[in-house]
């Protein structure tokens, strides 16, 4: 596994994982977090996280809409939390594995074309 740029990234398409797979190695997921704008590591080291703050409500629940199209697109479905009424944060990772693969910064990357 090499480490890809945000727009190599959004090329690519997530692939199936229905575990049997060892989640990618921290230094690999350090490496690949710093392509991706804003994503982080939780602190238990197993999923990505990137907050926003949007400027209201209607614009938070469409966020996740469009959010949720690209997942539905990917077969890849992250965590959506709405905080305060228009305070985002999504989570990814393979819920597979227990961990982070390649899918989870494929659809990080597509998210963040997204836009706010």
């Amino acid at each position: 596994m090499e480490i890809q740029s945000a727009r190599e990234l959004t090329q690519k398409k997530c692939v199936p994982c229905e575990g049997g797979v060892e989640p990618c190695p921290l230094p690999f997921v350090t490496e690949q977090l710093a392509s991706l704008d804003g994503w982080e590591l939780s602190d238990d080291k197993v999923r990505i996280v990137k907050t926003w703050e949007m400027k209201n409500f209607v614009e938070a629940l469409a966020f996740f809409s469009r959010v949720g199209d690209v997942a539905e697109a990917e077969a890849h479905h992250p965590d959506l939390h709405l905080e305060s009424y228009k305070n985002v944060r999504i989570e990814i990772w393979t819920h597979a594995i227990g961990g982070l693969s390649e899918n989870d910064f494929i659809l990080a990357a597509k998210i963040d074309e997204l836009g706010c």
